[in-house]
C-alpha cells in the first residue's frame, strides 16, 4: 500500500468541502440493532453515546452489501455511526488538549488543523459553522472480525484513536503498520468502495455517503445529508 502525502488529501473540513451545498432528502434513520447482518460491537467508550447504532437508510442498506463483498472469514463490525453535536463538541476538545499537551510549541491554528484530521468540529477556526459527517447519520466508523468474533488487525483500532497524536497510524494508506494490517484495511477498503462509499484518508475506519465528503471526493453537485437528530 503506497502512502499519499498529506497535502493530498482534503480535511473534513477543507473550505473546499464547506462549499459543497446540502439537498436534504429527508431519509429516515435506522436502527442497526433490528437487523442481523452487521454485527454492532460494544459502545464507544464515551459517556452518553446513546444512538451510535443509528445510520440513515441507505447507509445501512450499502453497509449489507459491502458485508457481502468481503472474503469468507471476514465481516465488519460497526463501532460508531450517528453522533451527537454535542459529544461531537466534546470528542474535539478531548483530543485538541491532548494533541496541546504533546506539542505545546503549536500556535492555535496549527493546534486546529493538527485536530481535525482525526475529529470533526462543529465550528471552524473562522468561527463559522460546520456539519460533521457522524452527525448526519451518513458516516460510519468500522472495522473488521474473525468468525470468532475476534478483531482482525487493522494496525490500531478505532477505541484507540486519541493515542495517535500523529495521526500516522490512523491514515488509510500508513506504511507505520505491518504488512498484515495493511492488506486487513485493503481487503475493507475494497468491499466499502463497491459499495458507494468514501473514505476519509485519514481515519482508516471512516466512511461515508451522502454527506459534504462524499460529495466532495465523488465530484457530486450537492450532498443528500444535513445534520440530524437522533429518534
Amino acid at each position: 500500500m503506497l502512502s499519499v502525502p498529506i497535502f493530498a488529501h482534503p480535511l473534513i473540513n477543507d473550505k473546499e468541502v464547506q462549499k459543497i451545498k446540502i439537498s436534504e432528502n429527508n431519509e429516515p434513520l435506522v436502527d442497526l440493532r433490528k437487523q442481523s447482518d452487521i454485527i454492532i460491537g460494544p459502545s464507544p467508550e464515551v459517556e452518553n453515546n446513546l444512538h451510535y447504532y443509528w445510520v440513515r437508510q441507505s447507509v445501512a442498506e450499502k453497509l449489507k452489501i459491502a458485508s457481502k463483498n468481503l472474503p469468507q472469514g471476514y465481516h465488519f463490525c460497526l463501532y460508531e455511526g450517528y453522533r451527537s453535536l454535542a459529544l461531537q463538541s466534546s470528542l474535539f476538545q478531548s483530543y485538541q488538549n491532548r494533541i496541546k499537551r504533546q506539542y505545546p510549541h503549536l500556535d492555535e491554528k496549527a493546534l486546529f488543523e493538527k485536530t481535525v484530521r482525526l475529529v470533526s468540529p462543529i465550528t471552524n477556526f473562522d468561527k463559522t459553522p460546520n456539519i460533521p459527517p457522524h452527525s448526519t447519520g451518513g458516516a460510519i466508523d468500522v472495522y473488521l472480525l474473525n468468525d470468532k468474533g475476534e478483531a482482525i488487525d487493522m494496525g490500531i483500532h478505532p477505541k484507540d484513536w486519541q493515542l495517535d497524536t500523529t495521526g500516522n497510524v490512523s491514515m488509510t494508506a500508513s506504511n507505520s503498520i505491518s504488512a498484515q494490517a495493511q492488506n486487513h484495511r485493503q481487503i475493507m477498503s475494497k468491499a466499502l468502495v463497491a459499495a458507494g462509499f468514501v473514505n476519509y484518508p485519514f481515519e482508516y475506519w471512516h466512511w461515508s455517503y451522502g454527506d459534504k465528503y462524499w460529495a466532495y471526493m465523488q465530484n457530486k453537485p450537492k450532498a443528500l445529508y444535513d445534520g440530524i437528530k437522533a429518534p
